[in-house]
């Protein structure tokens, strides 16, 4: 009997700590976010004021919380652009080809920097007569925009800031899934006659088809919360300010943690939403390669 309670409570004490900064560091948050959306708070004074639903009718009642979703659209384009070139190289480089360890450790170089030093390098890239303009000047163009300046402009530079900083991580993800595919696979194919697109299109496709699902539904989430570079770059000034922008502004400058907390549950019920709706559209099939 002591043996038995032993060895059910073996696997609770190895996941003990995991849990513990689990519920500390992630539910215990998230439930006084709820908590603090039912109230009139400046995350300052002692006195929480229940004002009920009061902020989520304002979140959805005012324009200007549900305008800035328009600028997720601009990363939401750009994570399909960083999953096509992720994969490509992916594919790629999974074969045989020369320097391969070097353009591997490239591509994924730019997800290991810090997301504020990602911000500040591509200011000094994007701001006028810097680096990009210069680059420009080169080949005979002259008349270069106002990347960050112009609204036209400014978020389809900072979403291609993303896919630079990102597109590592989608790399590795998709190149891990391809090297699990068993070898015997592709030599089978070889003898059959398959070419490279073939080999890709019935023995990758479908055997990295849960990643890319993941793919997907980190897109989806990621585009929707944005924060790092447009709040390094801009601030979310000149039409760039995203959802989380918003929410902090609104929390931080403007002192109305309630408010912000509201707008927090919001967003993460969408991506919620989102997900579940994705997981129904495609579900996580067994994968087959027969």
């Amino acid at each position: 009997m002591k043996l038995r309670s032993v060895n059910r409570l073996t696997p609770w004490l190895y996941s003990a700590a995991a849990l513990i900064l689990l519920i500390t560091f992630t539910y215990v948050p998230v439930a006084n976010m709820i908590g603090y959306s039912f109230t009139d708070w400046d995350g300052l004074s002692s006195e929480r004021d229940l004002v009920g639903l009061d902020n989520y009718v304002k979140v959805f009642t005012d324009p200007r919380y549900w305008q800035v979703f328009l600028v997720s659209m601009y990363y939401f384009v750009a994570s399909f652009a960083q999953i096509a070139i992720a994969l490509y190289f992916a594919t790629v480089l999974s074969f045989k080809t020369r320097f391969r360890n070097f353009f591997k450790g490239v591509l994924f170089f730019p997800y290991l920097l810090n997301g504020v030093a990602v911000g500040f390098v591509f200011l000094y890239l994007f701001q006028p007569g810097g680096t990009l303009d210069t680059v420009l000047g080169f080949f005979g163009i002259q008349d270069t925009p106002h990347w960050l300046g112009d609204p036209d402009i400014a978020n389809i530079s900072l979403a291609s800031t993303s896919v630079w900083r990102f597109t590592g991580l989608t790399f590795v993800l998709f190149l891990g899934a391809i090297q699990s595919i068993p070898g015997e696979l592709y030599e089978a194919a070889e003898i059959d006659g398959a070419n490279r697109w073939q080999q890709f299109r019935f023995i990758i496709a479908p055997g990295i088809k849960r990643i890319i699902s993941l793919s997907f539904i980190l897109a989806i989430s990621g585009s929707l919360s944005v924060f790092e570079i447009p709040f390094v770059m801009t601030n979310g000034a000149n039409g760039t300010s995203t959802f989380v922008i918003q929410t902090v502004q609104t929390a931080f400058y403007f002192q109305r943690v309630g408010l912000a907390s509201a707008m927090a549950v919001v967003l993460l019920v969408i991506v919620l939403v989102i997900t579940w709706i994705q997981r129904r559209i495609v579900p996580d099939e067994d994968v087959t390669l027969s």
